[in-house]
């Protein structure tokens, strides 16, 4: 009953915070700019196959979550991850998990957008890929959930292949494999206007 109460007021608390912030909760296919330390990427997000992923998404990036991360995880052909992690490889805080909305008819093809997430379906909070190779394992099948694919790249490809060359080595103070030698910084993501 506790477990559920304390669930239950996660839940209206991270309801709230989307509510506070404006997330063109009106708008279709909203774009986001990130600006990185490699050069500016635009992204176009499908709000009518992944609503509740992009409403969480948006919130991060309206309040400025993103801005000053890196991109911690690089594996040339195959993704580049960010979206959790501080210059100083600090963990950024996260709201409540959401629902996975993989079977949304989007697939992890090459320059779309999606969630990272544990073993758990159900466990991606901030943290986003971008797929530099043809992933279709990742899309769900009968016998699995996949991983919510949310958009796609519209502008800036090349600097996202050339985030996806860059030098990376096994990082000791993670202790995680794939780490860019150099950082590669999340500079500031914007919602674009209308």
């Amino acid at each position: 009953m506790f477990k559920w109460i304390i669930s239950s007021l996660l839940l209206v608390m991270s309801l709230s915070t989307s509510a506070a912030v404006d997330i063109q909760k009106d708008t279709l296919y909203p774009q986001v700019e990130f600006d990185t330390s490699m050069g500016k990427i635009v992204v176009e997000l499908d709000r009518t196959r992944a609503p509740l992923t992009i409403d969480n998404f948006l919130t991060y990036v309206v309040k400025g979550e993103y801005d000053n991360t890196i991109f911690h995880r690089v594996i040339a052909e195959f993704v580049v991850q960010g979206g959790g992690l501080t210059t100083k490889l600090e963990e950024r805080p996260s709201m409540a998990p959401i629902v996975n909305e993989s079977g949304n008819g989007l697939s992890n093809a090459m320059g779309t957008i999606a969630m990272a997430r544990d073993n758990d379906p159900h466990s991606a909070t901030r943290q986003f890929y971008f797929n530099v190779g043809d992933n279709k394992k990742l899309d769900p099948s009968k016998r699995r959930w996949g991983y919510t694919v949310f958009g796609e790249v519209t502008e800036g490809m090349d600097v996202l292949e050339a985030i996806s060359k860059v030098e990376t080595a096994h990082n000791s103070t993670l202790n995680w494999p794939d780490v860019p030698v150099n950082t590669v910084l999340l500079k500031k993501a914007t919602l674009l206007p209308r």
